[in-house]
Protein backbone atom coordinates (compact mmCIF):
# COMPACT_ATOMS: atom_id res chain seq x y z
CA UNK A 1 0.00 0.00 0.00
CA UNK A 2 1.47 3.29 -0.88
CA UNK A 3 1.72 6.01 1.45
CA UNK A 4 1.07 9.90 0.93
CA UNK A 5 5.29 10.14 0.25
CA UNK A 6 4.72 7.44 -2.34
CA UNK A 7 6.83 5.09 -0.47
CA UNK A 8 6.28 1.13 0.08
CA UNK A 9 7.96 -2.23 0.43
CA UNK A 10 7.81 -4.22 -2.90
CA UNK A 11 10.25 -6.95 -3.79
CA UNK A 12 8.56 -8.09 -6.46
CA UNK A 13 9.08 -4.14 -8.09
CA UNK A 14 13.00 -4.41 -6.66
CA UNK A 15 13.51 -7.70 -8.88
CA UNK A 16 12.25 -6.53 -11.85
CA UNK A 17 14.08 -2.71 -11.33
CA UNK A 18 17.83 -4.88 -10.97
CA UNK A 19 16.67 -6.82 -14.29
CA UNK A 20 16.86 -3.33 -16.15
CA UNK A 21 19.06 -1.32 -13.92
CA UNK A 22 22.30 -1.29 -13.84
CA UNK A 23 23.82 1.51 -11.69
CA UNK A 24 22.58 -0.86 -8.52
CA UNK A 25 25.37 -1.86 -6.47
CA UNK A 26 26.60 -5.47 -6.64
CA UNK A 27 25.75 -6.27 -2.61
CA UNK A 28 22.08 -4.41 -3.50
CA UNK A 29 21.25 -6.70 -6.23
CA UNK A 30 18.30 -9.40 -5.59
CA UNK A 31 20.18 -12.71 -6.62
CA UNK A 32 22.71 -11.63 -3.48
CA UNK A 33 20.59 -10.47 -1.10
CA UNK A 34 18.83 -13.86 -1.76
CA UNK A 35 21.73 -16.06 -1.10
CA UNK A 36 23.35 -13.72 1.96
CA UNK A 37 20.39 -12.87 3.88
CA UNK A 38 18.14 -15.64 2.80
CA UNK A 39 14.68 -15.15 -0.15
CA UNK A 40 12.29 -14.36 3.06
CA UNK A 41 15.01 -12.03 5.56
CA UNK A 42 15.32 -9.17 3.36
CA UNK A 43 12.66 -6.46 2.09
CA UNK A 44 13.27 -3.54 0.51
CA UNK A 45 11.54 0.22 0.73
CA UNK A 46 10.86 2.11 -2.47
CA UNK A 47 10.35 5.52 -3.44
CA UNK A 48 8.18 5.84 -6.35
CA UNK A 49 7.32 8.46 -8.96
CA UNK A 50 4.55 8.51 -10.98
CA UNK A 51 6.75 7.14 -14.11
CA UNK A 52 9.63 4.91 -12.22
CA UNK A 53 11.08 4.13 -9.26
CA UNK A 54 12.96 7.10 -8.11
CA UNK A 55 15.07 5.33 -5.07
CA UNK A 56 15.39 1.98 -2.74
CA UNK A 57 17.23 0.91 0.00
CA UNK A 58 16.89 -2.74 0.45
CA UNK A 59 17.28 -3.91 3.53
CA UNK A 60 18.21 -7.20 5.74
CA UNK A 61 15.39 -7.86 8.62
CA UNK A 62 16.53 -11.47 10.68
CA UNK A 63 14.48 -10.82 13.45
CA UNK A 64 10.75 -8.55 13.61
CA UNK A 65 13.09 -5.18 15.01
CA UNK A 66 16.60 -5.72 14.24
CA UNK A 67 17.98 -4.26 10.87
CA UNK A 68 21.72 -5.47 10.12
CA UNK A 69 24.05 -6.35 7.90
CA UNK A 70 24.32 -9.88 6.43
CA UNK A 71 27.76 -11.99 5.69
CA UNK A 72 29.99 -11.44 2.86
CA UNK A 73 28.36 -7.92 2.39
CA UNK A 74 30.36 -4.43 2.29
CA UNK A 75 27.56 -1.72 1.83
CA UNK A 76 23.95 -1.61 1.28
CA UNK A 77 22.25 1.87 1.93
CA UNK A 78 19.77 3.47 -0.20
CA UNK A 79 19.72 3.77 -4.01
CA UNK A 80 18.78 6.95 -6.04
CA UNK A 81 18.08 7.78 -9.33
CA UNK A 82 20.57 9.85 -10.81
CA UNK A 83 18.94 13.24 -12.10
CA UNK A 84 20.12 14.57 -15.41
CA UNK A 85 23.59 15.97 -15.98
CA UNK A 86 22.55 19.35 -16.12
CA UNK A 87 20.57 19.78 -12.77
CA UNK A 88 21.91 22.37 -10.81
CA UNK A 89 23.47 21.05 -7.41
CA UNK A 90 20.82 22.67 -5.08
CA UNK A 91 18.32 20.26 -6.74
CA UNK A 92 20.48 17.60 -6.73
CA UNK A 93 21.59 18.01 -2.85
CA UNK A 94 17.23 18.67 -2.38
CA UNK A 95 16.39 15.75 -4.06
CA UNK A 96 18.66 13.48 -2.61
CA UNK A 97 18.41 14.68 1.40
CA UNK A 98 14.38 14.44 0.77
CA UNK A 99 14.70 11.31 -0.14
CA UNK A 100 17.25 10.55 2.92
CA UNK A 101 14.94 11.78 5.30
CA UNK A 102 11.77 9.53 4.12
CA UNK A 103 13.91 6.02 4.96
CA UNK A 104 15.42 7.60 8.08
CA UNK A 105 12.15 8.31 9.31
CA UNK A 106 10.68 4.92 8.25
CA UNK A 107 13.70 2.91 9.71
CA UNK A 108 13.65 4.81 12.93
CA UNK A 109 11.16 2.62 14.30
CA UNK A 110 13.10 -0.13 14.47
CA UNK A 111 14.77 -1.29 17.76
CA UNK A 112 17.84 -1.98 15.90
CA UNK A 113 19.75 -0.86 12.68
CA UNK A 114 23.33 -0.67 11.10
CA UNK A 115 24.04 -0.84 7.70
CA UNK A 116 27.16 0.05 5.75
CA UNK A 117 26.09 2.39 2.90
CA UNK A 118 27.62 2.50 -0.59
CA UNK A 119 30.62 5.26 -0.91
CA UNK A 120 28.36 6.96 -3.05
CA UNK A 121 26.46 8.44 -0.47
CA UNK A 122 28.75 11.35 1.05
CA UNK A 123 25.69 13.02 3.11
CA UNK A 124 24.30 11.03 5.94
CA UNK A 125 22.66 14.41 7.70
CA UNK A 126 19.21 13.12 7.67
CA UNK A 127 19.91 10.35 9.39
CA UNK A 128 21.76 12.35 11.80
CA UNK A 129 19.08 14.64 12.55
CA UNK A 130 16.67 11.02 13.38
CA UNK A 131 18.88 10.21 16.37
CA UNK A 132 21.44 7.78 13.99
CA UNK A 133 24.88 7.62 14.09
CA UNK A 134 27.67 7.15 11.55
CA UNK A 135 31.56 5.92 11.81
CA UNK A 136 33.55 6.23 9.16
CA UNK A 137 34.84 2.98 7.82
CA UNK A 138 37.75 2.68 4.78
CA UNK A 139 37.87 0.49 1.66
CA UNK A 140 40.50 0.83 -0.97
CA UNK A 141 40.21 1.19 -4.85
CA UNK A 142 41.99 0.88 -7.50
CA UNK A 143 40.85 2.83 -10.82
CA UNK A 144 41.38 1.86 -14.63
CA UNK A 145 42.78 -1.34 -14.05
CA UNK A 146 42.83 -1.97 -17.71
CA UNK A 147 45.99 -0.16 -17.39
CA UNK A 148 48.20 -2.22 -15.91
CA UNK A 149 51.68 -0.96 -16.68
CA UNK A 150 50.31 2.23 -14.54
CA UNK A 151 49.20 -0.22 -11.92
CA UNK A 152 52.63 -1.78 -11.81
CA UNK A 153 54.10 1.47 -11.40
CA UNK A 154 52.12 2.46 -8.55
CA UNK A 155 52.55 -0.54 -6.76
CA UNK A 156 54.89 -0.73 -3.11
CA UNK A 157 57.97 -1.51 -3.97
CA UNK A 158 57.11 -4.55 -1.62
CA UNK A 159 54.37 -5.58 -3.21
CA UNK A 160 55.92 -5.75 -6.86
CA UNK A 161 58.80 -7.36 -5.00
CA UNK A 162 56.68 -10.27 -3.56
CA UNK A 163 55.09 -10.90 -7.50
CA UNK A 164 58.35 -11.19 -8.84
CA UNK A 165 59.76 -13.78 -5.99
CA UNK A 166 56.31 -16.05 -6.68
CA UNK A 167 56.93 -16.05 -10.20
CA UNK A 168 60.68 -16.65 -10.72
CA UNK A 169 61.65 -17.98 -7.13
CA UNK A 170 58.87 -20.29 -6.92
CA UNK A 171 57.84 -20.50 -10.75
CA UNK A 172 54.14 -20.00 -9.23
CA UNK A 173 51.35 -19.84 -12.20
CA UNK A 174 48.05 -18.81 -12.04
CA UNK A 175 44.88 -20.09 -13.40
CA UNK A 176 40.96 -19.48 -12.94
CA UNK A 177 38.68 -21.70 -12.67
CA UNK A 178 39.19 -23.05 -9.25
CA UNK A 179 36.71 -24.72 -6.75
CA UNK A 180 34.77 -23.75 -4.29
CA UNK A 181 36.26 -26.26 -2.17
CA UNK A 182 39.63 -25.24 -2.74
CA UNK A 183 38.99 -21.88 -1.79
CA UNK A 184 37.30 -22.81 1.51
CA UNK A 185 39.84 -25.05 2.07
CA UNK A 186 42.58 -22.00 2.02
CA UNK A 187 40.66 -19.86 3.19
CA UNK A 188 39.82 -22.29 6.25
CA UNK A 189 43.30 -22.53 6.84
CA UNK A 190 44.14 -18.85 7.22
CA UNK A 191 41.33 -18.47 9.58
CA UNK A 192 43.49 -21.27 11.47
CA UNK A 193 46.35 -19.52 11.75
CA UNK A 194 44.49 -16.30 13.17
CA UNK A 195 42.93 -19.02 15.86
CA UNK A 196 39.81 -17.73 14.25
CA UNK A 197 37.00 -19.78 13.03
CA UNK A 198 35.47 -19.00 9.51
CA UNK A 199 31.43 -17.73 9.10
CA UNK A 200 29.20 -18.45 6.15
CA UNK A 201 31.22 -21.25 4.99
CA UNK A 202 27.92 -22.35 2.89
CA UNK A 203 27.02 -19.01 2.01
CA UNK A 204 30.07 -18.64 0.62
CA UNK A 205 30.11 -21.25 -1.40
CA UNK A 206 26.28 -20.36 -2.97
CA UNK A 207 27.78 -16.80 -3.77
CA UNK A 208 31.14 -18.79 -5.32
CA UNK A 209 28.41 -21.10 -7.69
CA UNK A 210 25.78 -18.03 -8.49
CA UNK A 211 28.40 -15.76 -9.13
CA UNK A 212 30.28 -18.18 -11.79
CA UNK A 213 26.75 -19.62 -13.14
CA UNK A 214 26.19 -16.29 -13.72
CA UNK A 215 29.17 -15.30 -15.28
CA UNK A 216 30.20 -12.34 -12.67
CA UNK A 217 32.83 -14.19 -10.34
CA UNK A 218 35.74 -16.82 -10.43
CA UNK A 219 38.21 -18.33 -8.26
CA UNK A 220 41.86 -17.68 -8.88
CA UNK A 221 44.36 -20.17 -7.30
CA UNK A 222 48.11 -19.67 -7.65
CA UNK A 223 49.84 -23.75 -8.40
CA UNK A 224 53.78 -24.54 -7.87
CA UNK A 225 54.87 -26.80 -10.73
CA UNK A 226 54.01 -29.91 -8.70
CA UNK A 227 50.43 -28.88 -8.96
CA UNK A 228 50.61 -27.60 -4.89
CA UNK A 229 47.74 -24.60 -4.27
CA UNK A 230 49.61 -22.08 -2.83
CA UNK A 231 46.71 -19.16 -2.72
CA UNK A 232 43.49 -18.56 -3.82
CA UNK A 233 40.96 -14.97 -4.03
CA UNK A 234 37.02 -14.82 -5.12
CA UNK A 235 36.70 -12.20 -7.02
CA UNK A 236 33.40 -11.47 -8.57
CA UNK A 237 32.53 -7.91 -10.53
CA UNK A 238 29.51 -6.49 -12.37
CA UNK A 239 29.98 -3.17 -15.10
CA UNK A 240 30.86 -0.46 -12.53
CA UNK A 241 33.39 -2.65 -10.22
CA UNK A 242 34.80 -5.72 -9.15
CA UNK A 243 34.62 -6.88 -5.18
CA UNK A 244 37.72 -8.82 -3.51
CA UNK A 245 35.53 -11.02 -1.54
CA UNK A 246 37.95 -14.03 -0.20
CA UNK A 247 40.53 -15.77 -0.07
CA UNK A 248 43.66 -17.59 1.69
CA UNK A 249 46.81 -18.91 1.66
CA UNK A 250 48.73 -21.99 2.86
CA UNK A 251 50.27 -20.66 6.07
CA UNK A 252 53.25 -23.05 5.50
CA UNK A 253 53.90 -21.36 2.06
CA UNK A 254 53.10 -17.76 3.04
CA UNK A 255 57.01 -16.47 2.20
CA UNK A 256 56.28 -17.31 -1.38
CA UNK A 257 54.28 -14.39 -2.10
CA UNK A 258 51.54 -15.93 -3.38
CA UNK A 259 48.67 -14.36 -2.29
CA UNK A 260 50.23 -10.74 -3.94
CA UNK A 261 50.57 -12.63 -6.89
CA UNK A 262 47.29 -14.26 -7.48
CA UNK A 263 45.92 -11.00 -7.09
CA UNK A 264 47.90 -9.07 -9.07
CA UNK A 265 46.60 -11.68 -11.79
CA UNK A 266 43.05 -11.41 -10.89
CA UNK A 267 42.92 -7.72 -11.40
CA UNK A 268 44.36 -7.97 -14.49
CA UNK A 269 41.43 -10.25 -15.86
CA UNK A 270 38.99 -8.93 -14.60
CA UNK A 271 39.81 -5.69 -16.19
CA UNK A 272 37.79 -7.21 -19.33
CA UNK A 273 34.82 -6.68 -17.00
CA UNK A 274 35.12 -3.76 -14.76
CA UNK A 275 36.58 -0.43 -14.70
CA UNK A 276 37.50 -0.44 -10.89
CA UNK A 277 38.90 -3.02 -8.22
CA UNK A 278 37.25 -2.90 -4.97
CA UNK A 279 39.54 -4.79 -2.27
CA UNK A 280 36.74 -3.95 0.07
CA UNK A 281 38.99 -2.62 2.54
CA UNK A 282 39.43 -3.55 6.38
CA UNK A 283 39.96 -2.00 9.52
CA UNK A 284 42.80 -4.93 10.68
CA UNK A 285 45.93 -2.66 10.01
CA UNK A 286 48.03 -5.53 8.74
CA UNK A 287 45.47 -6.62 6.48
CA UNK A 288 44.64 -3.19 5.16
CA UNK A 289 48.65 -2.45 4.89
CA UNK A 290 48.34 -4.82 2.29
CA UNK A 291 45.34 -3.38 0.18
CA UNK A 292 47.19 -0.19 0.34
CA UNK A 293 50.69 -1.49 -1.02
CA UNK A 294 48.91 -2.33 -4.09
CA UNK A 295 48.65 1.55 -4.82
CA UNK A 296 44.92 1.73 -4.56
CA UNK A 297 43.32 4.70 -3.32
CA UNK A 298 41.35 4.90 0.04
CA UNK A 299 37.66 5.84 0.11
CA UNK A 300 35.75 6.21 3.22
CA UNK A 301 32.25 5.28 3.60
CA UNK A 302 29.75 5.49 6.34
CA UNK A 303 28.24 2.61 8.53
CA UNK A 304 25.11 4.02 9.82
CA UNK A 305 23.67 2.88 13.12
CA UNK A 306 21.35 3.00 15.91
CA UNK A 307 19.90 1.18 19.52
CA UNK A 308 22.15 -2.15 20.27
CA UNK A 309 21.14 -5.18 20.31
CA UNK A 310 20.34 -7.50 23.21
CA UNK A 311 21.96 -10.58 24.06
CA UNK A 312 19.12 -12.31 23.39
CA UNK A 313 19.12 -10.85 20.04
CA UNK A 314 22.25 -11.79 19.05
CA UNK A 315 22.06 -15.34 19.85
CA UNK A 316 18.57 -15.28 18.07
CA UNK A 317 20.64 -13.76 14.72
CA UNK A 318 23.29 -15.87 15.02
CA UNK A 319 21.36 -19.06 15.14
CA UNK A 320 19.19 -17.90 12.35
CA UNK A 321 22.55 -17.12 10.17
CA UNK A 322 23.50 -20.40 11.02
CA UNK A 323 20.29 -22.10 9.57
CA UNK A 324 20.18 -20.05 6.73
CA UNK A 325 23.75 -20.79 6.05
CA UNK A 326 22.76 -24.44 6.03
CA UNK A 327 19.30 -24.40 4.82
CA UNK A 328 18.84 -21.96 2.40
CA UNK A 329 17.12 -22.69 -0.69
CA UNK A 330 19.80 -22.98 -3.61
CA UNK A 331 17.08 -21.36 -5.82
CA UNK A 332 18.05 -17.44 -6.55
CA UNK A 333 17.62 -14.92 -9.34
CA UNK A 334 19.67 -15.52 -12.39
CA UNK A 335 18.56 -12.83 -14.43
Amino acid sequence: MHSKDNTHLGKDAYHKLCQIEESIPLFSRDWWLDIVCGEDNWDVLLIDSEKSIQAAMPFYNPKGNVITMPFYTQTMGPWLRKLPPDAKPVTVLSQRQNILKIFARHFKAYGSFLQHFHHDITDWLPFYWEGFKQTTRYTYILENIDNSRLLWEQMATNTRRNIQKAEKKYGLSVRRGVSAGELLRMQGDSFKRQHLKPKGTKTLRRLIEQSKRRGQGDVWGAYAPNGQLHAAVFIVWQSSSAYYIAGGSDPALRDSGAHSLVLWKAIQDVAAHSRLFDFEGSMLAGVERFFREFGATQLPYFAISKGSLSLYDKAYIKTKRVLNDIFSNHQVWTK
